[in-house]
């Protein structure tokens, strides 16, 4: 199936990028392969986690053509035990493109309240080149409004409002809406990264920043996508990266485990996993209906649902604000109750937990909290698939009572063991309480069998049931008692920030004309308008520049030139300055009682060139004709001047004034004669060493500095 433009009568189809495109060539990708946006979100996660989760996402078996490596950095932030502040961490990570190399922050719309929804960012773009990859790579970091400059975290707004950068950006792109200058920004250069315009993308994968992804994962996830166009979203299984880190990542291993190889197993059954981890997930942002498009992830709705920045009762905060991830799955299954969302258990990747209990406590203080509510929103929903009893509605009915109950669960299981311990066995149907909770204890161990076939995971499945009293007491329990606790507590510390220091809160009013919205096209007419402006006034300058020095005016000391500085020799001789043109470089004198051959001179079309009036028919108007009738040589006048153009490449010419080429000195234009020698100078007359190194009638310095040339 291969990739297309989803709107053909956008006023961008068919154009190749302004700025010229990619300067690397990237190797083309195969047929299947659908332009895939690979979204990292990070806050506080230190270089070495974040390169790890680069790498494997370079490192994936898909063409680096048909991939974006799309970073987002929440604000000016510095974690724990870092030493560098996250967004100088990620724009170190890339080769960054020289046509961009140094971004102005763009305004943009923020999932926010008050004054805080202005917020700017700056893109940073270039490649991110691991072993043979070259991925095309985007940074963007949220610097924060000016105002807020001095605030701690300048431009923090939270993951919800990453994910919102990448979900408004593809759905303006798409339908081409107006656009916020940042959208307009990204536009240009994923378009010159990539050579084709943002809305041939119809895949994004989310990773967080501490996972890495195996080889064949995106190719997987992909295909599925490829295979099935009513599958709107897709997740993996994730495993733990750290889990022999401590007792706390021990007894995560098999709760991973059976979390995806039986709830979300059990779901996919129905075509409704009803939360795609954040971790490790793929969306799809348009699919495919017919010959036509209908958009997924990017549909308006969708969007403006997501982004809902006004947050008041407790059931909104707990959606919104605790477990973003849960509710974009909650959100997709509500709003297209008709399609899939799935999971693919070969596609894997690994992650870091919690590795000590409090920050453990504080995670699924905001996992439980979240489920309940956002499970609360899915039994509503009455398109699911299946009917009564075999529906997902019905299952999601039994995972919310199964939540709520889960401490009456295990105090129930304990009295059941105790009373089995204290009774005596007369018949067989003592038995049978027993048997029922050691069947319910041990029968995921059976999953075993038939997933992964590693023994080693009924090691893990026994300190999983040892730790029962903290995943159905302790911590449902502690989430219960925290359900107006919407902080992220412990997870994610930076350095200085307190408990409960948040992002939502509101902030003074939001004042819109701050952040423009145009179209594509009109952002595009305001840039050409202004380019064509600043050459015209450029142009205007240097025909002025030139009017002023035939007409007589005199030059003095330190005035600038067509922006080149000039200045005067001390005596009453000549000032000598030069401009360069297009096809040559011409020397220009002016001064009291001269007699210059071009004095009064001709000039081209263009009123710019002096022409010297023993040129040739035919010559006029062509700077080139001009170079060559006057490189290298003399033309004289009866008033005794000679003029050299392109002096500096006459070394023959070398005077006092030490250039390379140049007036010699006993050609001075007088009145009837020689002019006397210049005077000496300093080599600070000049602006420094290098420039004042010739002797009379040697050749000046033979490497000239970077900038321009010095006045002759």
């Amino acid at each position: 199936v291969s990739p297309l433009s989803y709107n053909a009568n956008a006023p961008w189809s068919g154009k190749a990028p302004v700025t010229g495109g990619a300067k690397v060539k990237l190797a083309g990708g195969d047929a299947d392969e659908l332009y895939t946006a690979l979204l990292v979100t990070c806050y506080s996660e230190g270089e070495e986690s974040m390169r790890g989760t680069c790498d494997s996402l370079a490192a994936t078996e898909y063409s680096d053509s048909r991939k974006l490596l799309f970073i987002i950095a929440d604000g000016i932030i510095k974690g724990s035990g870092n030493d560098r502040t996250t967004p100088d961490i990620c724009v170190d990570l890339i080769e960054q493109d020289p046509q961009f190399a140094d971004p102005l922050p763009c305004s943009y719309i923020a999932v926010a309240d008050g004054s805080k929804q202005h917020n700017m960012a700056k893109v940073y773009c270039g490649h991110y080149v691991h072993a043979t990859h070259r991925v095309p790579a985007v940074i963007v970091v949220k610097c924060g409004a000016p105002e807020e400059a001095d605030l701690p975290k300048p431009g923090n707004r939270g993951k919800r409002d990453s994910q919102m950068i990448l979900m408004n950006f593809f759905s303006r792109a798409i339908y081409n809406d107006r656009m916020t200058p940042l959208d307009y920004d990204l536009f240009r250069k994923i378009h010159h990264l990539m050579g084709v315009t943002p809305d041939m993308f119809e895949i994004v994968l989310m990773v967080d920043a501490d996972t890495k992804v195996y080889p064949d994962s995106l190719r997987l996830l992909v295909n599925c996508m490829n295979n099935d166009q009513l599958i709107m979203g897709i997740c993996g299984e994730t495993k733990i990266a750290n889990k022999r880190d401590s007792w706390v990542t021990a007894i995560q291993v098999f709760e991973y485990y059976i979390s995806h190889h039986l709830s979300k197993a059990f779901e996919s059954v129905f075509g409704g996993v009803t939360c795609l981890p954040g971790c490790f997930c793929m969306y799809r942002l348009k699919a495919r209906k017919g010959s036509d498009w209908v958009p997924i992830l990017t549909k308006p709705e969708v969007c403006q649902e997501y982004s809902q920045n006004i947050v008041e009762t407790l059931h909104e905060k707990n959606l919104l604000l605790l477990g973003e991830d849960r509710f974009l799955s909650t959100l997709m299954l509500r709003t297209f109750p008709k399609r899939k969302m799935m999971f693919m258990p070969q596609a894997i990747c690994k992650t870091l937990v919690p590795d000590s209990f409090k920050v453990l406590l504080s995670q699924r203080r905001r996992w439980i909290n979240s489920t309940v509510h956002n499970l609360m929103e899915l039994v509503l929903v009455k398109d699911l698939c299946g009917t009564f009893c075999l529906s997902m509605q019905f299952s999601v009915m039994l995972d919310l009572i199964g939540t709520v109950a889960l401490p009456v669960a295990i105090v129930l299981t304990y009295i059941l063991i105790i009373r089995a311990a204290m009774s005596t066995y007369d018949s067989v149907t003592d038995f049978v309480p027993l048997a029922m909770l050691l069947i319910v204890l041990f029968l995921p161990g059976v999953l075993i069998l038939f997933t992964t076939r590693k023994w080693i995971y009924v090691g893990w499945m026994f300190i999983y049931l040892i730790a029962l009293p903290v995943w159905n007491m302790i911590l449902p329990v502690y989430a219960y008692w925290h359900f107006d606790d919407f902080s992220w507590g412990e997870t994610r510390k930076v350095q200085g920030e307190g408990k409960g220091d948040g992002h939502g809160a509101s902030d003074g009013v939001f004042d819109s004309t701050k952040v423009p919205m145009r179209r594509w096209e009109d952002y595009e007419r305001r840039r050409l308008r202004s380019i064509r402006r600043k050459k015209r006034e450029a142009d205007e300058k240097r025909i002025d520049n030139a009017s002023s020095v035939a007409d007589g005016s005199v030059v003095t000391t330190g005035d600038q030139i067509g922006g080149l500085s000039t200045q005067d020799s001390g005596t009453a001789t000549p000032t000598y300055y030069y401009e360069e043109r297009p096809a040559y470089d011409y020397l220009e004198s002016h001064g009291a009682g001269m007699n210059s051959p071009h004095t009064n001179q001709h000039f081209d079309a263009g009123n710019q060139y002096p022409i010297h009036p023993q040129l040739t028919d035919g010559t006029a108007g062509s700077s080139t004709a001009f170079a060559s009738q006057y490189q290298n040589a003399q033309y004289s006048t009866p008033g005794g001047g000679g003029y050299y153009d392109d002096g500096y490449d006459s070394p023959a010419y070398g005077g006092q004034y030490g250039y390379e080429g140049g007036y010699p000195q006993n050609h001075y234009n007088g009145s009837g004669g020689l002019a006397p020698p210049v005077p000496a100078m300093t080599r600070d007359d000049y602006g420094g060493e290098g420039y004042y190194q010739g002797q009379q009638g040697q050749q000046g310095h033979q490497a000239r500095p970077a900038g321009p040339r010095p006045p002759q």
